[in-house]
């Protein structure tokens, strides 16, 4: 008999035996983790839609937010003031962060402003957003001794920029410097390369981006509670105080009034069903472009 051979065979056995008992453990962990967090995404969901669903109403849309003990009431004020000021935010964000991700991705890769840049950018990225918003009172609240839906817009604006900055750099680095080479070779002038041909092949991770920086600011509490502040009362000028609805979610669920806590859950449900269907639209235009 072989003995060193069959000494060699029963080892190798033995560790063939021995990572399959290692991949079986980590395979139930991995399993066990997904269990874990999708139970608690589940019961998130299904709480907000059983407490929330019902207190949609038509009154939900077009009615103010009420008074604390009055029988009716809505979140018209809060909605409208929400979609002006994330609008507003993401059409201020968005045009920079892109021009921004186009420097840092076309031209300057190696340089020390790049670098820089860089740096405040992932600074700015995991930055709490309460700090941004303390950030715009010092500057623009406290200099103008007023509370206004633009401070609102510049916090949710600061927000915006370095995630969208972040993703289209990534997205530009991802397109082959093959298709770049080729333009330049015809004689493209590195702006048309850049709009019409590197860009173009990047949009969809682009929207995706900014798609998932307006998902992150619809539901931002802090911000506005330092810069936009409140209002009762319906308003569509930026120069005043302005409501929104992650600042009345916020105030309706902590008072003890029943039509409040109500109307807060409702407005819960609209911010959880509209970053739901943004987070669905960027996956899908994230998997068209594979």
């Amino acid at each position: 008999m072989n003995t060193p051979a069959l000494s060699f065979e029963a080892g190798k056995l033995a560790r063939h035996r021995a990572r399959k008992r290692t991949n079986r453990i980590a395979l139930a962990l991995a399993l066990a983790a997904m269990a874990f967090g999708v139970f608690w995404l589940v019961w998130i969901l299904i709480e907000t839609v059983r407490l929330g669903f019902g207190g949609i109403t038509l009154a939900t849309f077009t009615e103010m937010t009420p008074a604390p003990q009055a029988e009716t009431g809505g979140l018209a004020n809060a909605i409208f003031g929400s979609l002006l000021m994330v609008s507003f935010a993401t059409l201020i964000g968005t045009p920079i962060g892109i021009l921004a991700g186009i420097y840092l991705a076309e031209y300057s890769q190696k340089s020390w402003l790049g670098s820089t840049t860089r740096f405040i950018n992932d600074i700015l990225l995991s930055a709490p957003s309460i700090v941004i918003g303390l950030f715009i009172y010092a500057v623009v609240v406290a200099r103008v001794k007023a509370f206004s839906g633009w401070a609102g817009v510049l916090a949710l604006a600061l927000i915006v920029i370095p995630v969208v900055i972040r993703t289209t750099e990534n997205m530009l680095s991802l397109i082959p410097n093959a298709m770049r080479e080729a333009a330049y070779a015809l004689g493209t002038p590195k702006w048309k390369v850049i709009l019409l041909i590197t860009l173009k092949a990047a949009r969809a991770g682009v929207i995706t981006g900014v798609l998932l920086a307006l998902a992150r600011v619809s539901g931002e509490t802090a911000p506005l509670l330092f810069t936009a502040l409140s209002n009762q009362f319906w308003t569509s000028s930026l120069s005043q105080p302005m409501a929104s609805l992650p600042v009345t979610i916020f105030k309706f669920a902590m008072s003890p009034y029943e039509n409040w806590q109500k109307l807060a859950w409702a407005g819960v449900f609209l911010i959880t069903l509209g970053v739901l269907a943004l987070n669905i639209l960027a996956r899908v235009l994230f998997r068209n472009k594979h």
